[in-house]
């Protein structure tokens, strides 16, 4: 029997307005976004995502979807994009690998594969946070290609940030 938990909060982190929005992350997590291997048996489509309000100076946008109660002592990337244009403001589901925004780049996830990669913990496992985030940053590029490691780019996005908002959710089985 599959037990399933989860819990959405959205969090405004570090500038004022700068809001991230779902329509799939609500409530509970879809079976869409639950991956399809590993054990789970999901349709690992990527969300919608759509921000607002994003700060002056923002050159280029990144998201992130990062579950760091993963059992590997240094969290488990679902998700890595970057050099999204300052003019998109959404990420319609199922566009990872598909339909992304032109120049964005989807690198190396812990899956070992780039593009998205969902919800998967271990069976029995207390639930794991599952925090997507949109990151508005001071450059218009990263100067990575989609080999790059997730903890790469997270060291970029990081130094590159003038604000970042959050969901996070709560997914167990």
């Amino acid at each position: 029997m599959i037990f399933t938990l989860l819990f959405v909060i959205t969090a405004n982190v570090s500038a004022e307005g700068f809001y991230l929005s779902s329509n799939d992350i609500q409530g509970q997590i879809a079976n869409d976004q639950v991956f399809n291997s590993f054990g789970c048996s999901g349709k690992n489509i990527s969300p919608q995502l759509s921000w607002s309000d994003a700060p002056a100076g923002t050159k280029s946008f990144a998201i992130t979807a990062y579950d760091p109660d993963a059992p590997t002592g240094s969290g488990w990337w679902h998700w890595v994009v970057f050099n999204i244009k300052p003019v998109v403001d959404h990420i319609n589901a199922g566009d990872s690998g598909n339909s992304m925004p032109k120049g964005s780049i989807e690198s190396m996830t812990s899956y070992g594969s780039s593009g998205f990669g969902g919800a998967c913990p271990p069976k029995g496992d207390k639930p794991h946070r599952y925090i997507f985030t949109v990151y508005a940053l001071n450059t218009e590029k990263i100067e990575q290609n989609s080999d790059a490691r997730p903890e790469l780019i997270g060291f970029f996005l990081n130094s590159h940030a003038i604000a970042k908002a959050s969901i996070m959710a709560y997914y167990g089985r």
